[in-house]
């Protein structure tokens, strides 16, 4: 195989030249976006709001050490395997997977509740993976899924080789799956993280935001809050101010708050007006919090308003 390289470096420099100087058609899309119809061509369509869910397989390469080709084959399966279920099952709208990790993409009706249950499902099977993986191998290293859900505007396009589907892929340019990326980087199994556009979207659910009373499963504790902030250190924004989620799903009432949220309820009886208004103020925190959640709610306002806009015009 030759390759005239000099040849394609001018091609390549050409057609940036190109792409620069004549911009491309930006179509704005709803919810009803349908990425299975995504054409290759010079037209980009930008969601206003995609949650992204980011997961990691941490120490994957260990793993790797002292199996046999099919052990660790099999582990891969049951593992990213077990992902891929759990992402589907909560109607991600795409999902994508990269070796020992990949992404979801949520956008539409319910699109942030239907991330979360994802991501606090993944959290919750992490566990039981660890566990399993050391019932059959005695020399695994501590491993499990790092997960991180972000959320914002995106563009979306199919790029690859006009008739030739093997060597085409959707693109995802923006924040979500980059920031989301980011924020699995920073924490561990035990921690599931969100950015401040993601908490903005949730921190008034009862069912995602205080636990159910529970102590291992024996109920009779009063609810309490169970995320902790946390700063994001390579984001840039005022998405670095994050909130992380140490618990899982209930033995007891996971099913139950699952389906709550799912169902697009956010209020519980057990959970007082007090506890309430403190969620409030412990989200807001400092000044700088407070303007950068106020930013990251107009942002969102205006992207709704332009949304709106574009479909009257349609």
């Amino acid at each position: 195989m030759a390759v005239a390289l000099n040849a394609l470096l001018r091609e390549l420099t050409e057609r940036t030249d190109k792409k620069f100087a004549s911009e491309p058609k930006v179509v704005l899309k709803d919810g009803s976006f349908d990425v299975d119809a995504l054409p290759i061509g010079a037209e980009w369509h930008r969601l206003t709001d995609v949650v992204a869910v980011v997961f990691d397989l941490k120490s994957s390469t260990n793993l790797e050490k002292g199996r046999t080709p099919e052990g660790t084959a099999s582990i891969y399966d049951a593992g990213v395997g077990g992902v891929v279920v759990t992402l589907d099952r909560f109607s991600a709208d795409f999902i994508d997977i990269q070796g020992d990790g990949g992404f979801g993409l949520f956008w539409g009706a319910r699109a942030y509740e239907r991330a979360l249950c994802a991501g606090i499902t993944l959290r919750t099977f992490s566990m039981g993976f660890e566990s399993q993986l050391k019932d059959n191998w005695s020399d695994v290293p501590t491993t499990g899924f790092k997960v991180g859900i972000a959320s914002g505007p995106v563009l979306a396009k199919r790029v690859g080789i006009p008739r030739r589907a093997e060597v085409q892929e959707p693109v995802w340019a923006g924040r979500p799956v980059n920031y989301a990326a980011k924020a699995a980087q920073q924490t561990d199994p035990e921690h599931l993280v969100v950015t401040g556009a993601v908490w903005d979207a949730i921190f008034e659910n009862d069912y995602l935001t205080f636990s159910c009373g529970c102590n291992s499963g024996v109920p009779g504790n009063t609810p309490a809050p169970v995320w902790s902030p946390i700063i994001l250190d390579k984001i840039p924004d005022g998405q670095k101010f994050g909130q992380s989620l140490a618990t899982y799903w209930c033995s007891l009432h996971g099913e139950e708050f699952c389906n709550a949220v799912l169902d697009g309820k956010t209020t519980r009886d057990s959970v007082s007006v007090q506890q309430r208004s403190a969620r409030l103020s412990s989200s807001i925190g400092t000044a700088e919090l407070f303007e950068a959640s106020k930013a990251r709610r107009s942002e969102r306002d205006l992207l709704k308003a332009e949304l709106t806009a574009s479909l009257r015009e349609i």
